[in-house]
């Protein structure tokens, strides 16, 4: 671990910010969040392998995970601590490339891998450290845009409320699949794939705190599509489409929707928007299933890739990669409106996570 540090103020709160090496990332930067204003002060950059770009934690073992987004993808461990991360070993193989997403299930660590197109499961052992070797459930299919959908393209991975049932999205065959993982191996095994708009390429879902409503946000097509959840079935249905920019992109600019947020409480909903650079409000107050889009506001930087709630659900942070910050919005209790509150810089960032 190296980089500067500072006096910690937060109480105990951090951000963890993963990035991109090949962008010009140093790693994992670890930051304080300050409890009244939300700002964030760096404390210490870790090195990792390459492409760290998704992180997840894991709050009760202290443990944080992170992404190789590489050729020979992996994942790694860090032990989170008051004087910053502490690798638990060495980086463990996917068995798979470009893992852009991992998620936690159980005592199974889950990747999407992207340039794969295939969905990896490896084991955690007792202190929480993965290890092989990974049980990889291989998508079948493909899209017709001719560049981004010659096959599939696992974007995400996450379990469903009460851990039963996983889901992946695939930008590559417009579906969503939902599994089992195998209790004897951990292998996932598809239970149903859920067809969604032809050429629209799905990338992120989140599920409203309801447990019955899914929002899944599209990269190709600036789209939400609003889904049913059964979760006694393990079915996700399609039911409405929701617009996700205000207004029509510019003719020379093309919009890349990449992140779909719920609030704490199913207020609201936020998405991301790259290649316009704006963060998008919806209010849930006609019900779950009726997004009702009330304003559009610039992102605060250059290609936001991430967004994501603080655990108080006052604020919003989002990572913008091109230009290399963390900007931080405070939400209007009332509408939901972000205002831009501040920003760091954060060399290719790329995702945002909120622990202890």
């Amino acid at each position: 671990m190296d980089g500067a540090r500072s006096t910690d103020q937060s109480g105990g709160h951090r951000a963890y910010i993963g990035s991109f090496t090949s962008g010009g990332g140093r790693g994992i930067t670890t930051a304080a969040v300050d409890p009244a204003t939300g700002a964030l002060t760096p404390l210490a950059v870790t090195e990792t392998a390459e492409n760290p770009s998704c992180l997840t934690l894991d709050r009760h073992a202290g443990v944080l995970y992170a992404v190789s987004e590489a050729e020979d993808g992996g994942v790694a461990a860090y032990r989170t601590g008051a004087d910053g991360l502490t690798a638990l070993g060495p980086l463990v193989p996917v068995g798979a490339s470009g893992p852009t997403h991992l998620s936690l299930a159980g005592r199974r660590l889950l990747t999407a891998n992207y340039t794969s197109g295939s969905v990896s499961s490896l084991p955690l052992d007792p202190d929480g450290v993965p290890c092989g070797p990974p049980a990889v459930l291989a998508h079948q299919g493909a899209g017709p845009h001719p560049e981004r959908q010659q096959g599939p393209h696992a974007h995400q991975v996450l379990a469903a409320p009460g851990g039963r049932w996983v889901l992946g999205v695939d930008l590559g065959t417009d579906s969503v699949r939902v599994c089992v993982l195998d209790p004897a191996d951990g292998r996932p095994r598809l239970h149903r794939e859920t067809a969604l708009r032809t050429g629209s390429g799905p990338r992120h879902l989140a599920f409203h705190p309801d447990g019955e409503t899914v929002y899944v946000l599209h990269e190709l097509e600036p789209l939400l599509t609003v889904c049913r959840w059964d979760a006694g079935e393990g079915r996700l249905e399609p039911a409405d489409e929701v617009a996700v920019l205000a207004e029509e992109a510019p003719a020379d600019t093309r919009p890349y929707p990449s992140v779909v947020a719920v609030s704490p409480d199913g207020r609201f909903a936020w998405a991301a928007v790259r290649g316009v650079d704006t963060i998008t409000a919806f209010s849930l107050a006609d019900g779950p299933a009726k997004p009702r889009l009330t304003a559009s506001v610039g992102c605060g930087g250059v290609w936001p890739r991430d967004l994501v709630v603080d655990p108080s659900g006052r604020r919003l942070y989002v990572a913008n990669e091109w230009s290399g910050d963390v900007t931080w919005f405070d939400l209007d209790a009332v509408t939901g409106e972000p205002r831009r509150a501040g920003s760091v810089e954060v060399p290719a960032a790329a995702c945002v996570v909120f622990g202890p």
